[in-house]
């Protein structure tokens, strides 16, 4: 198999990949069916942000999975690898947009079929024996990213760290604690949120190979350390002003994918010659990215609501600073709208009809 030739720096990446139902708080508008998950959204941005990105995952060809197959190759996602066997039904998430008494934004998530209250489908990792062919690709990998912790995710993390690429880590939940230690000695960027870890222990040890830490805290920013020295110390990041808040999911995959976009390009050699002022800015666009996305429903609607030629503006004036955040949405927003069916239901529910 002979991957993509370019020049754009390359990304490899596994974890959560699903399909995303977005309800919107209208309730007259039609539900969008999107490719989600952290992991899945990282990458789809990385792709929009110029990277040649290659997705580890065990899609099938049913509804679910094709429908993110279309999505994310709209964006210039490579799928060579997206459907390692045992391929498998796609993960399904349905996303709830919601407003509370005063009118701000909130969302909730429910992972089972409004019709016939099965579960639908979740994830299920990749498998060690159908990694080994992606593992001989991988040499000229600049990032790897993950975000859910399997014996393949982190063969293939060892194999991109040998190869020079920066391992990114991102826990979206409790981990096996075997599996989690071996991922803190081979990722060299860990992020997580307050909310979910009060703390990463061993992030920051002697034998881990973290060069950067990052805590989210939501409305209060973030803090990070970096490597340097014995006592790395944290420092605050205060959050940007968002012009518009509308839905705040995806905020921290926006941030993830442009600190990558920014720090990663030149693969550990430039991580670990990253000065304080250039991983400030990196951090700071992310947040800017964060910011600007929530004026749009979706963990990704800022891709959806506004053209390509209009989304390649914004993004360069949000590289240069925060004094450009204000969204201008384009009337004509794109429907991806598609049918999916529930494995469980005996009949398809449509995420076209808005009556999910």
């Amino acid at each position: 198999m002979i991957l993509s030739k370019s020049d754009c720096p390359q990304v490899f990446g596994t974890g959560l990949i699903a399909l995303d139902l977005v309800m919107s708080a209208d309730s007259g508008a039609p539900v969008q069916a999107w490719a989600g998950g952290t992991c899945g959204n990282v990458l789809s941005i990385l792709a929009l942000l110029g990277w040649d990105v290659y997705p580890i995952a065990r899609l099938n060809d049913e509804g679910a999975s094709e429908r993110i197959r279309a999505d994310m190759k709209r964006w210039g996602v490579h799928l060579q690898f997206a459907d390692c066997g045992p391929t498998t039904d796609a993960p399904i998430i349905i996303q709830h947009i919601l407003r509370t008494k005063d009118g701000s934004p909130k969302h909730k998530f429910s992972w089972t079929c409004p019709h016939c209250g099965s579960w639908l489908p979740g994830f299920k990792p990749v498998t060690t024996k159908s990694v080994e062919h992606v593992v001989e690709h991988m040499s000229h990998a600049k990032a790897f990213f993950m975000d859910r912790l399997s014996r393949s995710a982190l063969v293939l993390a060892q194999r991109a760290s040998e190869n020079g690429a920066v391992v990114v880590f991102e826990p979206s939940a409790k981990s096996d604690e075997k599996l989690l230690s071996e991922a803190l000695k081979i990722a060299h960027i860990v992020k997580y949120s307050d909310d979910r870890f009060g703390a990463m222990p061993g992030a920051m040890d002697q034998d881990s190979a973290t060069v950067l830490e990052i805590q989210t805290l939501g409305e209060a920013g973030l803090r990070y350390r970096h490597r340097r020295g014995r006592s790395p110390q944290w420092k605050h990041l205060k959050a940007v002003t968002a012009p518009l808040v509308v839905d705040t999911c995806g905020s921290g995959d926006w941030c993830t994918a442009g600190l990558i976009s920014k720090i990663a390009a030149n693969g550990q050699e430039g991580l670990r010659k990253c000065g304080v002022a250039e991983l400030t800015e990196a951090l700071q666009f992310g947040q800017r990215l964060s910011a600007w996305n929530v004026a749009f429903e979706g963990a990704r609607g800022a891709m959806y609501a506004i053209g390509r030629g209009e989304l390649r503006k914004h993004l360069n004036r949000l590289a240069l600073g925060p004094s450009e955040l204000v969204p201008r949405i384009s009337k004509n927003k794109t429907s991806t709208a598609a049918i999916v069916s529930c494995p469980a239901c005996p009949s398809k529910f449509e995420s076209l009809s808005g009556r999910i």
